[in-house]
């Protein structure tokens, strides 16, 4: 299959996108908020308003305990919860709104035995390859029940540092290349600023709109997906391969704008 070319917000026609569009779904990090950083208030305000106007989801390589902090702690007490849809760990775990908790709808967990082997290959493929750091910031393997995340400085490594340690991805895409040749049945890609995802094959973004598109009874074309690593080797591109109306953005400012221009574009069609 050929290549999804996936445009940047600034070339899109939002009042065309809005006529066709029938839910949004964010990735996170460097997306609505910089990596385990919460989302700023604008973006809080911009997200809930999207919220009252159609369905929103958020799909995150990040644990549901990130969505958390990073997105519903902001969130004030006019978005519209029962629009909303978070999907962890791409998509492995679905919550929604109970009326007075968040329910989880499915989860897709890791047998025990697959975990040891995933650990195993992180930490030996990670120090042979000159990429498991003198220094870290907090645990450098995440065990999320539906995915083991590997991060290069630690879970709580500063956003300065991360993001200079592998601005090219270089770094994350030889590691996930090193751990897949260990682990062919199973998914290894490169996710955030310093970090590996590991989960069930056939368990990514595309896995995740497909999802939602079932859970609101709408095509996956219906969904527009808005992320920053649109490139084919990008965690946010099976998104698009999967057939959403894909966008790219550069960072939480573009997400803004493009917020501004959605919720101009919906509020003028209802």
């Amino acid at each position: 299959m050929a290549p999804v070319a996936v445009p940047s917000w600034r070339d899109v026609d939002v009042d065309a996108v809005c006529a066709s569009v029938r839910a949004v779904a964010f990735d996170l990090d460097n997306t609505l908020a910089r990596s385990r950083k919460p989302m700023k208030p604008a973006m809080a305000e911009r997200f809930s308003a999207l919220t009252r106007l159609l369905p929103v989801a958020v799909i995150t390589g990040g644990r549901y305990g990130l969505v958390v902090s990073q997105v519903l702690d902001m969130l004030g007490d006019d978005a519209d919860r029962t629009n909303l849809h978070l999907m962890p760990t791409s998509g492995t775990r679905y919550y929604r709104w109970g009326g007075d908790r968040w329910d989880l709808a499915y989860s897709h967990d890791i047998d025990d035995q697959s975990k040891r082997a995933i650990v195993a290959s992180l930490e030996r493929r990670a120090r042979e390859l000159g990429l498991w750091e003198d220094q870290a910031w907090g645990p450098r393997i995440d065990d999320r029940g539906s995915q083991i995340t590997f991060s290069a400085l630690g879970q709580q490594a500063p956003v300065e540092v991360r993001e200079r340690w592998d601005p090219d991805n270089a770094k994350k895409n030889v590691l996930a290349d090193a751990v897949a040749r260990d682990l062919p049945e199973l998914q290894v890609r490169a996710a955030g600023t310093t970090s590996i995802d590991v989960s069930l094959r056939g368990y990514d973004k595309a896995f995740a709109v497909r999802e939602l598109a079932g859970a609101l009874g709408i095509e996956v074309g219906a969904i527009l997906f808005v992320g920053d690593r649109m490139t084919p080797d990008g965690n946010d591109y099976p998104a698009a391969a999967a057939g959403a109306l894909a966008v790219r953005v550069e960072g939480p400012e573009d997400t803004v704008r493009l917020c501004d221009a959605l919720i101009g574009a919906l509020s003028r069609s209802c």
